[in-house]
């Protein structure tokens, strides 16, 4: 197994330049060039992310979460992937202009994720210790023996029962919500600056779901690193992401605090998928809002703005220039025409309330902050 070069000096160690943030992505565009032709995966996103902070990524399958932090990790083959333009910066060194074996450096031991199938993700044929250990022995020199016992500590941490017992036992053994547990042990061995969850609840129950989220949030608590939690259900980062950015057709249309995101929402798209939210407290039965039609095809986008063919209120401009992002004074923006203006925005949904309302609710949490 490869050995930690000595001479490499880890980044977590140096301190975030001023001026910039931990995690910077700067117009990032990333596209794969098929026989089908240029499919625009990535097409210009941006944003910050700092020690402590949880940024929400939400969208539709093909919206291009997946693949914009695929390429932060550096895991996207190219080819067929092409980064077309922008930039990743870690702690102000760009990840693009990283050799392979810096990146082996970063990966899982700055930077990990946990991936969206655990079981397509753990070895069927390893225990579970030495998955769990391989991070600790490749990045932090341990020995077989110190990285076992870490993996105990590990397994303890994310609450599975008897982990000197089930190190030694093999993934297929786990249960579906143990699985994801020991992904979130193995992300967490090495104490990364930045935790990518990609969608790391779909697949489990809503009662495995909560315990698997108020895990990554005690994580956060103890170790202070920042998350980036990639979903399709806004419900899912509704109380645990400070800012959140919502993607469609590899675009972000959407970027704000999670109040303005679910208070004062500003895209047709976004009022979508908080329509699309069962709502728990209602005492009678209402349907559920689906959004029409289907997610454009990303070798041949539409002109004009990309929801367009699915949006209720569509006009003409809308189908003919594609539009520009319009931002507030606080930077919550949205790439919609009439983002801006007052009549349009009476269409968004009961649960994206208006400006008012959302300052009143800032004014009341800062008084309770200055009464503790």
């Amino acid at each position: 197994m490869a050995k930690r070069d000595s001479h490499y000096v880890d980044l977590k160690e140096q301190p975030v330049p001023e001026g910039q943030h931990l995690l910077e992505v700067d117009n990032l565009k990333m596209y794969f060039h098929t026989q089908d032709g240029v499919v625009h995966a990535v097409d210009g996103v941006s944003y910050t992310l700092d020690r402590g902070e949880t940024l929400g990524v939400v969208g539709e399958s093909g919206s291009g979460k997946s693949v914009t932090h695929m390429t932060i990790m550096g895991l996207i083959e190219m080819p067929p992937g092409k980064i077309e333009g922008g930039d990743i910066r870690y702690r102000g060194h760009s990840i693009l202009e990283m050799s392979e074996e810096d990146m082996q450096h970063i990966r899982g031991n700055d930077i990990a994720m946990i991936f969206q199938d655990p079981m397509t993700s753990l070895n069927p044929v390893y225990k579970i210790g030495r998955q769990v250990g391989e991070g600790l022995r490749l990045h932090r020199g341990y020995s077989k023996k110190q990285a076992l016992e870490r993996a105990v500590e590990l397994l303890d941490l994310v609450g599975i029962p008897e982990p000197e017992k089930r190190v030694n036992e093999y993934p297929h053994q786990f249960s579906g919500g143990m699985r994801q547990r020991v992904m979130i042990a193995m992300a967490l061995a090495c104490d990364p600056d930045i935790l990518i969850a990609d969608e790391p609840t779909t697949a489990l129950d809503v009662t495995i779901q909560a315990q698997i989220i108020e895990l990554m949030q005690k994580m956060q608590e103890d170790n202070g690193n920042a998350i980036i939690m990639i979903t399709h259900d806004l419900g899912v980062v509704a109380d645990m992401a400070d800012k959140i950015m919502v993607m469609y057709a590899g675009r972000p249309v959407e970027f704000g605090t999670a109040e303005e995101i679910f208070y004062d929402s500003r895209h047709p798209y976004t009022w979508g998928l908080i329509r699309s939210i069962p709502d728990h407290g209602q005492t009678e039965k209402k349907e559920l809002t689906p959004i029409a039609g289907n997610p454009p095809s990303l070798v041949n986008l539409p002109s004009g703005c990309p929801f367009a063919p699915r949006c209720p209120y569509a006009v003409d401009i809308c189908h003919e220039q594609a539009p520009e992002h319009i931002t507030t004074e606080t930077g919550h923006y949205s790439a919609c025409h009439f983002a801006d203006d007052p009549n349009f925005l009476k269409f968004a949904p009961e649960n994206s309330r208006t400006r008012a309302d959302l300052d009143d609710r800032r004014a009341a949490a800062s008084t309770e902050k200055k009464e503790a």
